[in-house]
């Protein structure tokens, strides 16, 4: 976990996890927001970029290098995760809330039906906002993200399952911090049957207000987004990685995959990206770039 946290520091070069997220050729969006900060760079057809749970816009540093000469990126980061003040999300649900700070954007930057990239609960953020306003989203690409991601560890897992170990896993990361994350982690994979990367591991954790870094996670244990998926219009890609191992819990993505999103109106595009675990732009960031350019195609 520290040597990736490592990573993440070099790829934003450091500066970039400060309150402000200022970076060279960036612009802090003037959209007032207790939620989510959101910065912008370049010129062309709108692509909105929302990182998963404890990262900022840093994990996309890569990906928004190699597009922003094509495209105007607006990259997202809650509030609480990473150096940002908690503000409002240090009360209450967060991820509803944010959605909801994601809309207000689009429509008060009068943004012409964006693209929207959501890394895991990013993911999740983004199929909440394609739900609720399907006329103003162009499309959506979810990354390692799942409209309920206890069913990546066991299909037949319901939020009556997951509801005790997320009120533990809350405590824990409450008192205990990072190291109450992993251990829940662990546990939760162990107790639905499966393992656990594809909902925590190699998060990308970059820490945050604890109260925040809590709610969140009980918010990615237990929301299920699957009712929502028949209000999704707009065209879903579903990026994740893959290992061709039989041995490893990758092996399965294909079919944990196809199965949590089946109920979209319009059949997703499923992008498998080999040797790539949880963070899937990080891992394998060439492989991941192709799977970009395709959707944006």
């Amino acid at each position: 976990m520290l040597q990736r946290r490592n990573i993440l520091w070099g790829l934003a070069g450091g500066a970039a996890l400060s309150a402000t997220l200022a970076r060279p050729g960036w612009t802090q969006s003037p959209f007032h927001s207790t939620r989510i900060v959101v910065e912008t760079r370049g010129d062309g057809p709108d692509l909105i970029l929302i990182p998963g749970l404890a990262s900022t816009s840093a994990v996309w540093s890569r990906t928004a290098a190699r597009l922003s000469e094509r495209r105007r990126l607006h990259l997202v980061s809650v509030r609480g995760f990473g150096e940002l003040s908690a503000g409002a999300n240090a009360d209450g649900a967060i991820m509803s809330a944010v959605a909801a700070e994601v809309r207000r954007y689009i429509a008060e930057a009068r943004l012409t039906r964006p693209a929207i990239i959501g890394h895991s609960m990013g993911g999740q953020v983004a199929l909440r906002v394609a739900a609720d306003e399907p006329g103003r989203v162009g499309r959506v690409m979810t990354v390692d993200a799942s409209p309920f991601f206890p069913a990546l560890i066991s299909p037949g897992a319901t939020v009556g399952d997951v509801e005790p170990i997320a009120q533990v896993a809350y405590q824990a990361v409450q008192f205990l911090g990072d190291e109450g994350l992993r251990q829940r982690g662990r546990a939760l994979g162990l107790e639905l049957g499966g393992a656990a990367d594809a909902v925590f591991g190699s998060m990308g954790w970059q820490g945050g207000d604890r109260r925040v870094l809590a709610q969140a996670l009980y918010e990615v244990m237990t929301v299920d987004l699957r009712h929502r998926l028949p209000d999704v219009t707009a065209p879903v890609t579903v990026v994740y990685g893959w290992s061709r191992d039989e041995a490893s819990p990758r092996a399965r993505a294909d079919s944990l995959f196809r199965g949590a999103y089946a109920s979209l109106p319009r059949p997703a595009v499923f992008e498998r990206i080999e040797g790539a675990e949880h963070m899937v732009m990080i891992d394998q960031p060439s492989r991941f770039l192709a799977a970009v350019e395709r959707f944006l195609a």
